[in-house]
């Protein structure tokens, strides 16, 4: 029986990792650009060379962490043994040294890097050990429902604190450059934090082999169907998250009337893009308490169709919202309904990653659960790559113009509202697609685990 300590410790984990993940999400570019002195083309670049990196080191670790045997577990350890490097690369990242555009481009080259290595170092192992901390796929849930809650609750604190931070170290007459490396420091030392906390309240329950046979653990993975068909939709989940977030800038700043309020009656609430993405991370929460009940209820498979079919449908109904005091209420009313559904979906797709590691097991007898989860980790960030691309494709599609104070055309500004409706609601359409061949359903989960414990209990004996 797992203990309520273990569940918050392991969101603890995500909470870390998600708040160093947000900051470099919003926050990198901009730095690099008009903090850290490069160009948008040398910025671009250096982003996209490094996510293949990114992606080949992900099952590489994978791999790594399934076959580590210590007296803490599998994967257990590497949050201890990587907190912190965690830590110090990423004020490492947010650092400006003093140097010519060369160096200042080995540098960026060189901690970004080490920054997407190490954190391939530390959450891919993390991710690995919901499928060892229960036997059982409904407490999976459970766990990857404490893992995004307290993953989203990390994004909001990080993404509220990072600008006062910022302007308080100015205010004590730091340089940009130095309050950036100095609120980096606070939140990379509350990261290296959280990380220690997730190993010391956690524990492994279930002991797993992994194939002696790297080539047999690829060989299961590459027969593994419900894997391939989770891959898609978890790259289908990021990309619809992305496309949204990365749109709401640009919608907030061109499409939104100047000066736009939510009128409280005694007082008024300026709208703005902040605002609007920050109440989507704490309804985000609310999705994410609300997976385990439906989840119970209804099985993963179906509450995962469900939510994407009220994805598409509040996506849809966003384009209609018009652009008036109670069209804005409106507004908010579907981001509210939209990130409830999102919040409902990401611990779902990370506890039917451990369904998938349940389902190697029994059919192929070796559980690389580490190669699983670091294939999960790729699919999203590749999902997350391409949606920030297919953004700035259709805004130019559309004749976005990027000039400063530039009036935009009636077809630029219709193109803001199909990036924040249409193609939302299309690129859920697709997952509901990807779903409906998913098989691993409520009973047939059911099926696999009885026969695991089974297996488990006999090995003992």
């Amino acid at each position: 029986m797992n203990t309520l300590k273990e569940k918050i410790g392991y969101g603890f984990g995500d909470m870390s990792s998600s708040m160093f993940w947000k900051i470099f999400s919003y926050y990198l570019p901009f730095f690099y650009s008009n903090i850290f002195g490069l160009s948008l083309a040398d910025a671009g670049l250096l982003m996209l060379i490094t996510r293949i990196w990114d992606a080949v080191s992900d099952p590489m670790m994978g791999v790594i962490a399934d076959r580590t045997h210590t007296r803490w577990g599998k994967y257990r350890p590497y949050l201890l043994w990587v907190a912190l490097p965690f830590a110090i690369a990423g004020i490492l990242l947010f650092t400006t040294p003093e140097m010519g555009r060369t160096g200042k481009l080995i540098w960026a080259y060189v901690t970004y890097i080490l920054m997407m290595t190490v954190y391939t170092g530390i959450n891919v192992p993390y991710g690995a050990m919901l499928g060892v901390m229960t036997d059982d796929s409904n407490t999976k849930t459970v766990f990857s429902s404490y893992r995004m809650f307290f993953a989203y609750g990390g994004s909001f604190i990080a993404l509220g604190a990072w600008e006062p931070l910022c302007n308080w170290f100015r205010s004590m007459d730091c340089s940009n450059a130095t309050s950036w490396q100095f609120a980096m420091i606070v939140i990379a030392s509350i990261c290296f934090m959280g990380f220690i906390l997730c190993f010391s309240m956690t524990c492994e329950h279930v002991k797993s082999v992994a194939a002696e046979s790297i080539g047999k653990d690829v060989k299961s993975l590459v027969q593994n169907s419900p894997w391939w068909i989770l891959n898609g939709a978890a790259l289908l989940s990021n990309f619809f998250n992305t496309v949204r977030g990365a749109t709401a800038a640009y919608f907030f700043k061109d499409y939104i009337s100047a000066g736009a309020s939510l009128d409280c009656g005694l007082f008024s609430i300026v709208l703005y893009a902040g605002l609007f993405l920050m109440v989507g991370e704490v309804c985000n929460m609310l999705g994410v308490a609300l997976a385990v009940p439906f989840s119970l209820r209804l099985g993963k498979k179906s509450t995962y169709q469900l939510a994407l079919i009220c994805l598409v449908l509040f996506s849809v109904l966003f384009f209609f919202v018009p652009n008036t005091p109670f069209g804005w209420w409106l507004m908010m009313l579907f981001q509210i309904l939209i990130s409830i559904c999102t919040g409902i979906i990401s611990p779902l797709v990370w506890s039917m990653y451990a369904d998938v590691a349940d389902y190697a097991e029994q059919k192929d007898g070796t559980a690389s659960t580490g190669l699983i989860f670091s294939s999960g980790s790729m699919a999203q960030k590749f999902g997350g790559a391409f949606a920030g691309w297919a953004v700035m494709a259709l805004l130019a599609a559309f004749g976005y113009n990027t000039a400063e104070g530039a009036v935009q055309t009636p077809e630029a500004l219709d193109g803001l509202k199909y990036l924040m409706s249409f193609v939302p609601a299309a690129i859920a359409g697709v997952s509901m697609l990807v779903m409906f061949i998913y098989p691993l359903n409520k009973s047939r989960m059911a099926t696999i685990n009885a026969d695991l414990k089974a297996r488990r209990i006999a090995d003992k004996a």
